[in-house]
């Protein structure tokens, strides 16, 4: 007999695919497509990262967070790596992992029980729940997203328009 999932588990979850996958992640793509190959590697200064750096950043924390601790899989996580690549990794590249780290995070929470969500793993040296991984996924992703689009911003001098067709002045009624 198979088991019901509770709404409150199907709406947590559709809730992190969209705030990772729906929202942040089109974001950075979008500051991606606005910048150059060179530009996606440079630093602005030795102390900071390139938009290259932190999306190999995100998807290492996502996939070791998510896929390696939720999911049960390996870590191979090699985080010093992440920060101290000078690219170029072309963007087509950094775009495919992107991709991937979808599908498989799309995979693992979908594989994911009710329990999943309360039992504590072990990551990255913390003693975490399964609700506290998700939180700390969505929080680190945005995140980072808003370093990449102040990055493109700042560079480019540009609006990337992520909130063109919305009025932002809208009040609840």
């Amino acid at each position: 007999m198979e088991t019901q999932i509770p709404i409150y588990h199907q709406l947590l979850i559709a809730e992190a695919k969209r705030r990772l996958f729906d929202e942040s992640a089109p974001r950075i793509l979008r500051c991606l497509e606005e910048l150059s190959e060179a530009a996606v590697w440079e630093r602005p200064n030795p102390q900071s990262n390139s938009a290259g750096n932190l999306v190999l950043h995100l998807c290492g924390n996502v996939r070791q967070w998510i896929v390696a601790a939720l999911g049960n899989q390996a870590d191979n996580r090699q985080r010093q790596q992440e920060f101290d690549e000078q690219g170029p990794i072309p963007k087509a590249e950094l775009y495919r992992l992107l991709a991937v780290l979808e599908a498989d995070v799309n995979t693992t929470l979908d594989q994911l029980q009710p329990g999943d969500l309360l039992r504590t793993y072990a990551v990255q040296g913390f003693s975490e729940t399964g609700l506290s991984i998700l939180i700390h996924v969505i929080e680190h992703f945005s995140y980072h997203t808003g370093q990449l689009a102040y990055l493109t911003k700042a560079r480019l001098g540009t609006d990337l328009g992520f909130y063109r067709g919305h009025d932002l002045e809208a009040k609840n009624d």
